[in-house]
């Protein structure tokens, strides 16, 4: 997994890529867990993930949470496999897609 982060003030946009899974997941949720201080916007780009697991959708839920008392989340560039999983879990009415 590669995470890219582009913070301008109070938004964040996170880039990711590869798999998120059981052996990335805390990887991200600690890189992300130091950087949303202050953060009112937060955009996930899943337009080069190829795979997410439910340790993955774990921390989804968790940055929802967090920013639902922050601000707004929103998920992008959602390929058709990672969509069926949100579909298939719920997390496509839990979650801002674009």
């Amino acid at each position: 997994m590669k995470v890219t982060l582009d913070k301008n003030g109070s938004t964040l946009k996170v880039s990711v890529s590869g798999r998120l899974d059981t052996t990335t997941a805390p990887e991200l949720e600690k890189t992300l867990g130091s950087q949303l201080e202050g953060i009112e916007s937060l955009t996930l780009d899943f337009g080069d993930l190829a795979y997410i697991s439910s340790a993955g959708l774990r921390v989804l839920l968790a940055l929802q949470k967090t920013m639902n008392r922050q601000g707004q989340m929103a998920v992008t560039h959602v390929n058709d496999n990672i969509m069926e999983v949100f579909d298939v879990t719920g997390f496509v009415d839990m979650l801002t897609i674009r």
